[in-house]
């Protein structure tokens, strides 16, 4: 039997770096809710009220039936990019994240959108069962390639949905362990659907929800051990507080839940754990996470951003502010944010984004 040691160690521990219900095991793909885009990193993690560019598609897909409504100032098209080495204090090199994506409105039919998310946890080796002698090295990643359409139902209301392809290659190396072998490569289909309504009673304010990475398990080896999706609920209010020909400031606020749902002996199916048993627990309400966030710009060519996350402890602890900033020249934008630290000591300390805009 071979036996992957740095592997599962960046299994185990990738899980609780980047949620409270991932140290409990609870999905699997967790990549998927690793929160892209450098602007919306600057502002607490939020993003899904303001959707209004190609990052969208992960936000919120409602969004992009919005970016395209005055040909004068409006570009059709835009493109984005970002790369980020994911969990710095551990100095690993080949562990990263990257994010790209893009968008092009269409008359008469509405915006089209496709991204693509790719997370390395870089090589690892694995030895025989007897002792440390090395039997190879493999790399582990995992990809997803999403595509996505928007429209508006109203000239207030948009309507967004995502098609997505996962493909998880954690180990290309057949393992066995008891009666189970196999390769740790899998894959599977997702859906997520979004909403952005700008209420007329106020103009200033936008709501918006996104229910994410809706789809069956996922099975490495054996389906009866198949793990969920990370189904995700993301719901959300952006209002400005100023809007002027100068200055623009913009307060956002964003709530988050993990819909999966499993005990000791077994794991929930998708829709019975988002209509009924993610809700049911004790603690269930604790589970949600939020964040604030603000938004200054200065006569659309520099802008500061601002942010805190919360965790409740029962459900994991995180507490985290954030900083950022951004320009923007021509049809070019730039932006980085950074997570300044958080109450307890986190791996996700210190993890800087950046991120590339391109209209056309």
């Amino acid at each position: 039997m071979k036996t992957i040691l740095w592997f599962l160690t960046i299994i185990f521990l990738s899980p609780f770096l980047l949620s409270p219900v991932f140290a409990q095991g609870e999905a699997t793909v967790l990549f998927l809710i690793i929160n892209p885009g450098a602007r919306q990193g600057g502002m607490g993690e939020t993003g899904v009220a303001l959707a209004d560019d190609a990052t969208a598609i992960y936000w919120n897909p409602a969004g992009l039936a919005f970016q395209y409504e005055d040909p004068e100032v409006d570009k059709k098209g835009e493109v984005t990019l970002m790369h980020v080495n994911w969990l710095p204090q551990f100095n690993l090199s080949d562990m990263y994240y990257d994010y790209a994506a893009g968008r092009y409105h269409w008359q008469d039919v509405g915006t089209l959108g496709m991204a693509i998310q790719y997370i390395s946890y870089g090589e690892s080796i694995y030895t025989g069962e007897g002792g440390p002698e090395e039997l190879g090295r493999f790399n582990s990643s995992e990809v997803s390639v999403t595509g996505s359409y928007a429209l508006k139902l109203k000239s207030n209301l948009g309507l967004g949905v995502n098609l997505k392809y996962i493909y998880s290659r954690l180990s290309p190396i057949e393992v066995t362990v008891g009666a189970e072998k196999g390769k740790g490569i899998a894959s599977g289909f997702a859906v997520d659907l979004g909403v952005l309504w700008h209420p007329g009673f106020a103009k200033k304010l936008s709501l918006g929800a996104n229910l994410s990475n809706v789809g069956p398990k996922i099975s490495y080896v054996d389906y009866t051990q198949a793990d969920p999706l990370p189904t995700n609920l993301r719901l959300g209010l952006a209002y400005h507080l100023v809007k002027s020909q100068y200055n623009t400031l913009t307060f956002i606020y964003e709530t988050n839940r993990l819909l999966v749902h499993r005990d000791s002996t077994s794991v929930d199916g998708v829709f019975e754990a988002m209509f009924y048993s993610a809700w049911a627990d004790e603690d269930g309400f604790t589970k949600f996470t939020h964040s604030i966030g603000a938004e200054y710009w200065y006569t659309d060519l520099i802008a500061l951003r601002a942010g805190y996350f919360y965790e409740d402890p029962s459900a994991g602890g995180r507490k985290f502010y954030t900083f950022g900033g951004g320009l923007r020249y021509s049809l070019f934008g730039f932006d980085f944010s950074y997570i300044l630290g958080s109450v307890e000591d986190s791996p996700l300390s210190d993890t800087m984004r950046f991120s590339l805009g391109i209209k056309f």
